[in-house]
């Protein structure tokens, strides 16, 4: 990935970064604002064959390591994440672990893996193979638990050779406060609503759902692209509260349960902001349902984040979804007195 496919908001940033020093960076910051794309921009650019002078904003994009990165095949390039992230973002798993998910042996991991940490580990103390170094990208970097961390530490702080390191991560204070502390923080830039919504346009999102996206996801240009790219219209999203007010379980039901406790969460933090005279942040203010009491809704979200735990496996998807749904009717629908 080079500099020009990045998003216009990151390249400044990408610029600095690459001028500055250090073997081991935390990109930080909400989803949706590009780590993963910075992460592998810096990685690109230190792997790249141009003259380092001609590469201080980024990967050329043509020379045959920029090429091994883009069709991901780089020898110096070991890339870290949960294999669910593997497959969506067309990184291939190893030749094990792609034949016990072939065989139903197990599902693909949601957390990094111990085991591919530690060939990360033992990838940082081999030679280069094209001679300019080696890259260690993780993301999300949250996605480590305390074991696989620890298995990082030790090399994070004392690497071998010329190995660089690249952690991004969306919940930073997640990870450990050793790694945090081993690392170069850089904290990503929010984009202009303007800028982001031009950069929307531009990825082919009609001009009047480019807005709506953005809003729904808070603001975080990366997050409102893949709700633009689900398939729902932005009209199904402003009209979802109040279709969860009715019980209307037909308004959430092609999404899974942690999609629709993300989509409750977001329409109880806008009630509890209208309660106390703040505005809306995901939703505009006509779209949202009379709000009930700030304890109910303080219950609600309370609730929805003990069902957000078990989301990912719950033991029957529609059912989970009617219960949440019937859940949001009660709270919504509860008189504003109530205690």
């Amino acid at each position: 990935m080079n500099a020009a496919s990045l998003s216009p908001w990151l390249r400044p940033a990408l610029t600095g970064l690459l001028r500055q020093r250090g073997h081991a960076w935390l990109l930080q910051g909400p989803s949706g604002l590009g780590q993963y794309e910075l992460a592998l921009a810096m990685a690109a650019a230190w792997l790249c064959e141009q003259p380092a002078e001609a590469k201080q904003d980024g990967a050329c994009g043509h020379c045959a390591s920029c090429h091994a990165i883009q069709v991901r095949t780089h020898a110096d390039l070991c890339v870290l994440m949960p294999e669910v992230a593997m497959q969506e973002l067309g990184w291939p798993l190893d030749e094990k672990s792609q034949s016990d998910i072939d065989d139903k042996k197990r599902k693909p991991s949601r957390e990094i893996r111990v085991e591919a940490m530690r060939d990360a580990v033992a990838f940082a103390q081999r030679t280069s193979a094209r001679g300019l170094g080696k890259v260690v990208l993780v993301y999300p970097a949250e996605r480590m638990n305390h074991i696989t961390a620890n298995a990082l530490l030790k090399t994070l702080e004392e690497p071998a050779g010329d190995v660089r390191f690249v952690l991004a991560s969306e919940a930073a204070w997640q990870l450990l406060p050793t790694i945090r502390s081993r690392c170069l923080g850089f904290a990503l830039p929010w984009p202009a609503e303007g800028e982001a919504i031009e950069w929307m346009e531009a990825q082919g999102v009609p001009p009047a759902d480019a807005a709506a996206f953005l809003r729904a996801a808070g603001g975080r240009p990366s997050d409102a692209l893949r709700l633009a790219a689900s398939g729902r219209p932005a009209k199904a999203w402003r009209l979802m509260p109040k279709a969860v007010a009715r019980g209307d379980v037909a308004a959430v039901a092609d999404q899974a349960p942690a999609q629709v406790i993300a989509a409750l969460q977001k329409i109880c933090h806008d009630l509890l902001a209208t309660s106390v005279g703040a505005a809306p942040r995901f939703f505009e203010p006509d779209d949202l349902p009379a709000a009930p009491s700030v304890r109910s809704l303080a219950r609600w979200s309370r609730s929805l984040g003990q069902s957000a735990r078990t989301a990912e496996h719950p033991f029957n998807p529609g059912l989970m979804v009617e219960a949440l749904v019937s859940e949001a009717r009660s709270t919504l629908n509860s008189a504003a007195s109530n205690p």
